[in-house]
């Protein structure tokens, strides 16, 4: 008999991740006022914003900007691909930072042009400057069930990668299903897997909707002991380097979930509703999650 956690901690990713592949650009004033909103919602953990080169992720541009004009609530987060990007992250007075690095080579190297194993070599010691400066690390897991190059994962590298994470120092691993492939019954093995070898290292699970599974797979994490999943307001987001990949699972739906659950996350679903509404005029695809389906149509 499994039992499933009182109290769930939901990183709202939506920011970042849930607007990189807007390819019209969101105006620094809209992304701030959709920060605010989500915090006003009860979200203490959240990707800010991405110091990547503009040439290659126009959205980000502005990372300076939203990272000295957001409220400074909970645990902000910031990603930087490379030593670059950290140092750049380090000047703006991030806290927390969040690198990445994907198991399968070939999304790897479509997405920074590197096999995994020259990633982890050159973020070695990217991630011992970041703890030498007292940084919050997490390390995302990027193709960790299925890559649109090279099909199924084989779960060994992928604890193996982990544990490299955690030797290097990191703080969190945020383990991502980036096409939406998985099933609950992939999710519930692996995150056992890592629960069990891992015990003492925050692990998140992170779930794209490609296929509609996103929930399911939730569920069938709690079953595992994760305590702690990144969403998107609106379901936004998509990887510019994964062929096929969607939108991120809603933080609205999942929140949802949880509350019928009788699960903790003091997260208010009308509020991110408020918050999607803010944002929704300004990307490129309708928002039609269930929940904000019923905000809109005042059924909440």
């Amino acid at each position: 008999m499994f039992i499933l956690p009182n109290n769930v901690t939901i990183i709202e990713v939506g920011p970042r991740d849930g607007l990189q592949n807007e390819k019209k650009f969101v105006e620094t004033e809209e992304k701030l006022a959709f920060i605010k909103a989500l915090q006003i919602a009860g979200i203490q953990e959240m990707e800010l914003t991405s110091f990547v080169s503009p040439k290659w992720v126009p959205q980000m541009a502005d990372a300076k900007e939203i990272v000295a004009e957001s409220p400074h609530v909970g645990r902000q987060f910031v990603l930087a691909p490379n030593a670059k990007g950290a140092e750049l992250a380090l000047e703006a007075n991030a806290q927390s930072v969040a690198v990445f690095v994907g198991v399968s080579n070939s999304f790897n190297q479509k997405n920074i042009n590197r096999s995994t194993e020259e990633s982890m070599g050159s973020l070695e010691p990217v991630i011992t400057k970041l703890k030498q400066d007292n940084i919050f690390v997490r390390a995302c897991i990027s193709t960790a069930f299925y890559c649109p190059y090279e099909g199924k994962m084989d779960m060994e590298d992928v604890v193996s990668l982990c544990k490299r994470f955690v030797s290097m120092g990191a703080d969190e691993l945020s383990v991502a299903d980036t096409i939406g492939r998985a099933n609950p019954q992939e999710s519930y093995a692996l995150f056992s897997r890592l629960k069990e070898e891992l015990p003492d290292v925050l692990i998140t699970a992170h779930f794209h909707d490609t296929r509609k599974m996103a929930i399911a797979n939730i569920y069938a994490a709690l079953q595992a002991g994760v305590d702690r999943f990144d969403t998107s307001a609106g379901g936004l987001g998509g990887c510019p380097f994964a062929p096929g990949a969607t939108g991120n699972v809603a933080t609205e739906d999942v929140v949802h979930m949880l509350d019928t659950l009788g699960i903790e996350t003091g997260v208010d679903v009308k509020q991110v509703c408020e918050a999607v509404a803010l944002i929704a005029p300004h990307v490129s695809r309708p928002i039609e999650t269930g929940m904000y389906r019923l905000f809109v149509n005042d059924q909440l």
